[in-house]
């Protein structure tokens, strides 16, 4: 055999340990490397898928609660709406009979001005009348007929048939 043929084996079989050898690195030392990267990712993603569920719980409850809060503010709208209308119907009666008794008192008030005013103007009016019946006597009537209504009057007063 000639160097030749001695060489170009020598690169062949060379060639097939190397690739044996590197084949038996990537399976020692590559494989396990991926094998334990797949594993982590993977419980990553299992982790993450679990992460989700629990998050789309969350986001269920908090939906529930958010719907009950809905709930307590319309049953709570609706109920200070009842209380507020209850409250305005009370408040309108309330003024109504106030409003009506002070009408019935000022109606009173306006009677009682009547009757006093009415008195007023009949006793001013009485009184104007005796200054000018008094003007009008003094005037008409001289001493001596003066003294002769006096005697007739006090006449009529003493036998009783007064006038």
């Amino acid at each position: 055999m000639n160097y030749e043929t001695i060489a170009q084996y020598s690169e062949i079989i060379g060639g097939f340990a190397f690739l044996i050898v590197s084949i038996w690195l990537f399976r020692k030392f590559v494989l396990p490397a991926i094998r334990a990267g797949e594993i982590s990712r993977n419980s990553d993603l299992v982790n993450t898928e679990h992460r989700r569920e629990e998050l789309r719980e969350e986001v269920a409850e908090a939906r529930g609660e958010v719907e009950a809060a809905d709930r307590d503010a319309q049953a709570i709208l609706a109920r200070a709406e009842t209380d507020a209308r209850h409250e305005h119907e009370t408040i309108i009666a309330d003024a109504r009979r106030e409003g009506l008794r002070l009408v019935q008192n000022a109606r009173g008030e306006l009677d009682r001005g009547r009757i006093a005013g009415r008195d007023k103007l009949r006793i001013e009016f009485i009184e104007q009348a005796l200054n000018r019946a008094r003007a009008l006597a003094a005037e008409q009537l001289s001493d001596a007929g003066n003294a002769k209504l006096v005697a007739k009057t006090v006449d009529d007063l003493t036998i009783g048939t007064g006038v």
